[in-house]
């Protein structure tokens, strides 16, 4: 057992010379092999960097397109607000986010309260992997 261990260590020692350690399985990655992420496709990657510029800036562009379409307030602070809300990022819309099944990144047939496309919602359900979900009988 200690000659395993000593083995792995001389592994990783070597490892950070050469080649990127993935911590997570503990193993020595070659050099040609992709570093995953935690998305299952660009796709989501890029529907999730939207999510959080729309938490960061969401409430700011709400409040300068509230200032800038109120018609009782003077002209000055309107067109403030429209240069504000100019410099706001185009990602910070709630319009730019779409649903996506968190398994496979399919955009469409989606059951929001999961999350999920019918699909994997359905494959599933037919193995009782979902709490209060039952296949419908009759």
């Amino acid at each position: 057992m200690a000659f395993i261990i000593n083995a792995f260590q001389r592994c990783k020692a070597l490892a950070k010379l050469q080649t990127p350690v993935n911590d997570k399985c503990l193993g020595v990655l070659p050099c040609y092999q992709q570093i995953r992420n935690k998305w299952p496709d660009f796709r989501m990657k890029k529907d999730a960097r939207k999510r959080n510029t729309l938490k960061e800036y969401g409430v700011y562009k709400l409040r300068y397109n509230a200032l800038r379409k109120n018609n009782i307030i003077p002209l000055e602070i309107q067109e403030i607000a429209d240069k504000e809300i100019y410099n706001c990022p185009r990602d910070a819309s709630i319009t730019r986010i779409v649903q996506r099944c968190q398994v496979t990144s399919r955009p469409r047939g989606n059951v929001k309260r999961w999350r999920l496309s019918r699909i994997v919602f359905r494959h599933l359900a037919d193995y009782n992997k979902l709490a209060g979900v039952q296949r419908a009988m009759w």
